[in-house]
């Protein structure tokens, strides 16, 4: 009886240490430099073309309307986050920037499949467009 009540309390804190430890490494942490980083891109400027871009190299993961339904969504193994709401659009356009381009496990990088980063900007400014 005295051994089963151990083994439930280390299993217990075993559960608690491991769940800590997993939120803790699935925090996307982004540069300061980043998190300050102004858009230089107005948020009406060439929302086409944003809107196209997104189309093009976001919306199979992330989905149209930015819920991370994407037909290529089940396939990937984290969180694929939903931009329509307020937890995500409290990021700064920098955070987001920082994201699109570095990427992350199953987030690629976009710095080389769209080099400008101008393009990356007008991504940014369609993310925005998809709050509720």
């Amino acid at each position: 009886m005295k051994t089963i009540k151990i083994f439930t309390i280390v299993g217990i804190f075993s559960f608690i240490f491991f769940s800590f430890t997993t939120i803790m490494q699935d925090k996307w942490v982004v540069p300061a430099k980043y998190v300050s980083m102004k858009n230089p891109v107005p948020a009406k400027q060439d929302a086409a073309i944003g809107k196209s871009l997104y189309e093009k190299h976001c919306k199979s993961c992330h989905g149209k309307e930015g819920y991370g339904d994407g037909p290529k969504a089940a396939e990937m193994k984290g969180d694929l986050g939903d931009f329509s709401t307020a937890e995500f659009q409290k990021q700064t356009d920098g955070e987001l920037f920082y994201k699109t381009t570095f990427g992350r496990n199953d987030m690629p990088e976009f710095a080389k499949k769209v080099a400008d980063d101008e393009d990356r900007w007008l991504i940014v400014n369609y993310m925005r467009t998809l709050k509720e």
